[in-house]
């Protein structure tokens, strides 16, 4: 059953739902209605064009002060801090919303797993190997796939996460 976490000005909304694993998979509704479950490739493709538009340290660090708020439980004061961050975006302040809006809950859902060892850290890790390691999208989105946690843990300790 649908869980849902915020509602925004344009009336898309986000959710929690059953996915493929367990009830934590993150559904973004559209303003057209068309729902889906945005994939890590998706939204990091577009925040590497933001950040060649808004600089990547920007949005790297945006997402460092939500990351470090970022719990087990949804917290609408995340929510008002993320509309905050946002307005300095200009006039991509509600895609920018949207999308931290997508990577928060990813995080509390990955805090939420039973079986998640790095939890949030994992978001983490893809942001930053995105926005200032500069790896493509789809590098950052695949990189710990087939990786052993330790070795991901490792990488992680070595950038101070």
């Amino acid at each position: 059953m649908p869980r849902l976490l915020k509602t925004y000005t344009n009336n898309a909304k986000i959710e929690f739902d059953d996915g493929c694993f367990d009830g934590w998979c993150v559904f973004l509704t559209k303003t057209n209605g068309e729902r889906y479950a945005p994939t890590d490739i998706k939204y990091f493709s577009r925040l590497k064009i933001l950040g060649e538009k808004y600089g990547p340290q920007k949005i790297y660090d945006d997402f460092v002060v939500i990351y470090n708020r970022t719990t087990k439980d949804v917290n609408e004061e995340v929510f008002e801090l993320i509309i905050a961050l946002s307005k300095n975006y200009k006039e991509d302040a509600l895609e920018i919303e949207v999308w931290f809006g997508i990577i928060y809950a990813g995080m509390i859902a990955e805090e939420n797993k039973d079986k998640a060892i790095l939890k949030k850290r994992i978001k983490r890790l893809g942001m930053h190997q995105l926005l200032l390691q500069e790896f493509s999208a789809e590098e950052a989105a695949n990189f710990s796939k087939g990786r052993k946690w330790r070795e991901l843990d490792q990488v992680m300790h070595s950038l101070d996460f």
